[in-house]
Parts: structure tokens; C-alpha cells; sequence
């Protein structure tokens, strides 16, 4: 059997295609090529849908968070419109002495002495101003000036009241009283507010 140069060359480069197709399939690992896996989506559009439901639903509930954040807010007000006003903790003692001063003028008593007792802080939010006075008075005056203190706006309290007889003869005692006020934490301060996670 006789081969034609054509034939020859044919078988050559026959040869030299199968050994270069064998080479490559050995170069990439034997896979036959490299195929890019197809990777499923992890959210199915069930899924989105769900969540954007719930979003949906958070979003619908936002008016009404902030239309209760607006009536705790305005409850707080009225309630904080108590606080004893100022700028500093002297400020605030000075209104303090200031009211009790409106008061015994009212029921026609005189101050005899007068004391800045301090500014403590008031569980985590406030502050707490105290002063104290020293009056000469009859009972009914003094019954009269602690029931005007009650109906004051302000957020008072006695904190104080110390009564001693003084004249027998025109029926008068001696008072101590000490008050104390709400004020604002700012008013506190720092060495006495207490660190956090420090035992007592």
C-alpha cells in the first residue's frame, strides 16, 4: 500500500493535533476545560418578597413610634417645668431663697438667717438643691407657709423642720426649716455624681 505525500502530511499534522489536544486536556487537570460553575442565587424572589414585606411593616410603624416619642416628650416638659431654674447650682439656691422669701413675706414672717446647704444629684437624672432658714413665728404662720410651699409649681419639698418655743408670751417658735428643689443634673457636681460600676 502506497501513502501520497499528501497523506503524509495529513497524518503529521493529525499527530501533532491529537498530542496538542492531549497536553491540553493534562495541562487544565483532565476536566476537559474549565467550565464556570453556576452558583443558584441564595435569595429566591419568595424570599425578597418577605423581607421587603417586613420592611413595609417597620416603616408602617414609624408615625406611630413618633407620635408617642411626641407625647412622652410633651408629658416630660410639662412635668420638668417644675425644675428650680439656673445656670449653676448658686443660681438655682438663690431661686430657692427666693421663693421662701415670697412666702414668709406673704404670711408676714421675718428670715432671721439663711443657709446654702448643697446640691446632690437625685437618682440618675436630676439634681436636688437644698437651703435652709432660720424664722421666728407663730404656729399658724408656720402652718401657713408649709401648706403655700405644698401648692407651689415648683417641685419642692421640706427637708428640714426643726420647731423650739421662743417667746411663751406672744406664742412664737423658732423654726429651722430646709427645703429642697428639682433642678437639672447639669447643676451636680462631678465629684458627686457617683462613677459608673463603682461599689458603694
Amino acid at each position: 500500500m502506497n501513502i501520497t505525500p499528501r497523506e503524509r502530511r495529513t497524518l503529521a499534522w493529525g499527530a501533532v493535533s491529537l498530542a496538542l489536544t492531549g497536553i491540553a486536556y493534562l495541562w487544565q487537570g483532565g476536566s476537559g476545560g474549565s467550565t464556570a460553575t453556576v452558583v443558584a442565587p441564595t435569595d429566591s424572589i419568595a424570599l425578597a418578597e418577605k423581607r421587603l414585606a417586613r420592611l413595609r411593616d417597620t416603616a408602617a410603624t414609624v408615625p406611630q413610634k413618633e407620635e408617642i416619642l411626641k407625647g412622652v416628650a410633651a408629658e416630660l416638659a410639662k412635668r420638668e417645668a417644675g425644675l428650680i431654674p439656673g445656670d449653676t447650682a448658686a443660681q438655682a439656691q438663690a431661686e430657692l431663697l427666693k421663693i421662701l422669701g415670697r412666702l414668709c413675706a406673704a404670711q408676714q414672717i421675718a428670715i432671721k438667717s439663711t443657709e446654702l446647704v448643697g446640691i446632690v444629684p437625685l437618682a440618675d437624672a436630676y439634681g436636688e438643691a437644698s437651703v435652709a432658714v432660720n424664722l421666728e413665728c407663730r404656729m399658724e404662720q408656720l402652718i401657713n407657709l408649709l401648706a403655700d410651699l405644698a401648692a407651689q409649681p415648683q417641685l419642692l419639698t421640706t427637708s428640714e423642720l426643726q420647731v423650739t418655743a421662743a417667746n411663751p408670751k406672744e406664742k412664737t417658735v423658732n423654726v429651722r426649716l430646709g427645703i429642697s428643689g428639682v433642678t437639672a443634673r447639669k447643676l451636680v457636681p462631678d465629684r458627686l455624681i457617683p462613677k459608673k460600676g463603682a461599689g458603694l
